[in-house]
């Protein structure tokens, strides 16, 4: 399989795959009555109102700033690994999906116009483990869709020549016979 060479087509493909894995546990969530508000209403009540984030229009809003969000993220999540590399990719996912998330569900909560804000620990407590679901499939997805050449470490400086090769100039170099 051909690998994505891009780091922003990369961010987009991977993101899109967590969001899909949020949007999955959020329908759970709601089926099972554990969560109030899902992701898209809570997203969507940023911007309109309570009636129209629970409409059509505001599902859909509310989907493209989850996927907008869910693409920064997934940007973040290749940085990082290009500068720590692509081992212990559970405890990354993990983490980063925690992290990011924790900043994304936040945002809803503190603007003082929004409406369809979670209130209760059920709902937050999903919101979680969407995010760490999130986590896990865009840190994944990073690691095996990603180029190798994607994940090379800069150079301390650029004063000494380094001592490793990339990955571009061990595909390129002649085998030793």
């Amino acid at each position: 399989m051909a690998k994505i060479k891009d780091r922003d087509t990369l961010a987009i493909v991977s993101g899109l795959i967590g969001l899909a894995g949020i949007m999955i546990v959020d329908g759970i969530s709601q089926w099972a009555d554990l969560s109030k508000r899902s992701y898209r209403e809570a997203s969507a009540g940023i911007f309109v109102s309570k009636r129209e984030a629970m409409s059509l229009e505001g599902q859909i809003l509310g989907t493209i700033m989850n996927g907008a969000v869910s693409i920064l993220g997934a940007n973040f999540i290749i940085k990082r690994m290009s500068t720590n590399g692509r081992d212990k990719l559970l405890v990354k996912g993990i983490m980063s999906g925690i992290t990011f998330g924790a900043i994304a569900t936040v945002i809803p909560n503190i603007v003082p116009k929004n409406r369809v804000k979670p209130k209760d620990a059920t709902s937050n407590l999903s919101y979680v483990f969407s995010n760490v679901v999130y986590g896990l499939l865009t840190t994944f997805a990073s690691a095996k869709l990603g180029h190798d050449s994607l994940f090379d470490v800069p150079p301390q400086n650029d004063y000494l020549k380094p001592t490793e090769k990339t990955s571009e100039q061990v595909k390129l170099a002649p085998v030793a016979r």
